[in-house]
């Protein structure tokens, strides 16, 4: 009797020791530890208001584009520009990708895809997604085989044919140079239109209007007729393809009668640019970087078994001229004060600083991304 009751004692002990909380809201305990770190490159800006808009007497616009204060959340931003060996990654990336996808495709020995269907040790889930979802199972390319791009050192003739395709046909060379073909460069990637998912046409609600309670799951779509609601979330999915190569002949389009030859055959892809900031990067270009940026950040954190981060993403209007004021307020130029130049009759920023000189400034070109002094917030030619 003694034993049993014992017994008895040390399992209401175990079940009392099963919950610590005394039956309080305490909220969930077992949260993953994290710790908030500053993106690589980025600095942070705080949350404040700004007045918006021209400060100076603008008569022709006063009217159409009225200063306004604007209250703006914090963020993270860029200390510099984008330069030529950053966008550089993403292009060589989206080289590789393709190429890889391409020598996969073509079953090239040692980049073969790897089919998670054909894993020797499946899990469980994995053997229940591949019998039920089989088209889920997507194949995955490998990337650790090394992609030899030296024509001499070719391991196969299939090997060649698919190296070969990235680049531009003979008829196509100038003077024999092998250059790839820069039209083969093109980024695939989807994004969620949440726009177009919260609008009311697509908005999911419980009608509690039923007789039992319990409340029928039903969209607008079934009281609004001959709608164009969607019927399920892959509807939202967007997708985009993009060439990713910087449009190099700006120089030439941009400035008529000026010998720019010099900056379109080298800028991009010289190392003495490296540091420069990239042009002739479209609207549509940055959007597909910063995807690829945010994926390739995301594929690291996973690796890690780390948190996902917030995608990477251009600023609003509002975002870029708060941050580029630096913190001032009501001031023609973002560093404070309404001279172009310092005590010692520098200039802070590289613009058309006199009527015909492009020089006075320091640059005649783009400059390196920190050839001036940041402003308030640490960023750097954030005018001009």
């Amino acid at each position: 009797m003694k034993k049993f009751l014992l017994g008895m004692a040390s399992i209401a002990l175990l079940a009392s020791c099963g919950s610590s909380d005394h039956g309080e809201l305490v909220g969930v305990q077992d949260r993953p530890t994290w710790y908030p770190s500053e993106p690589y490159g980025m600095v942070y800006i705080p949350q404040g208001s700004f007045t918006m808009g021209n400060h100076d007497e603008d008569v022709p616009y006063s009217y159409t584009a009225p200063a306004k204060v604007v209250s703006v959340p914090s963020f993270y931003m860029d200390q510099t520009e984008v330069t030529n060996n950053e966008y550089r990654q993403f292009v060589r990336w989206v080289r590789d990708s393709i190429t890889r996808t391409r020598l996969a495709e073509g079953l090239v020995e040692d980049f073969e895809y790897t089919d998670l269907a054909e894993m020797e040790d499946p899990t469980f889930f994995q053997e229940y997604v591949a019998l039920n979802y089989p088209d889920s199972m997507m194949r995955r390319l490998d990337w650790d085989p090394y992609l030899e791009w030296d024509k001499d050192r070719y391991p196969s003739a299939e090997y060649t044919e698919v190296i070969e395709s990235m680049y531009l046909a003979p008829e196509e060379q100038w003077l024999g140079y092998r250059h790839l073909d820069t039209r083969e460069l093109n980024y695939t990637y989807f994004w969620i239109n949440k726009q177009k998912a919260a609008s009311k046409l697509n908005r999911v609600n419980f009608d509690y209007k039923d007789q039992d309670g319990d409340g029928e799951l039903f969209g607008y779509r079934d009281y609004i007729k001959d709608t164009q609601a969607e019927s399920d979330r892959a509807s939202f999915f967007e997708k985009e393809t993009i060439n990713v190569y910087p449009d190099t002949l700006v120089w030439i389009h941009d400035f008529t009668y000026s010998f720019n030859e010099p900056m379109h055959d080298k800028y991009f892809w010289h190392p003495a640019y490296d540091e420069y900031p990239v042009v002739g990067v479209s609207w549509r270009q940055a959007r597909a970087f910063a995807n690829w940026r945010s994926k390739y950040r995301r594929d690291f954190l996973k690796r890690a078994g780390e948190l996902i981060e917030h995608d990477f993403r251009l600023p609003t209007e509002a975002e870029w001229e708060y941050a580029a004021r630096g913190g001032e307020e009501l001031t023609t130029f973002p560093w404070g004060g309404p001279y172009a130049t310092n005590s010692a009759g520098c200039y802070l920023a590289n613009f058309k600083p006199r009527r015909g000189n492009l020089t006075a400034d320091g640059g005649f070109y783009p400059v390196k991304t920190t050839a001036y002094s940041p402003n308030g917030y640490n960023l750097y030619c954030m005018s001009g």
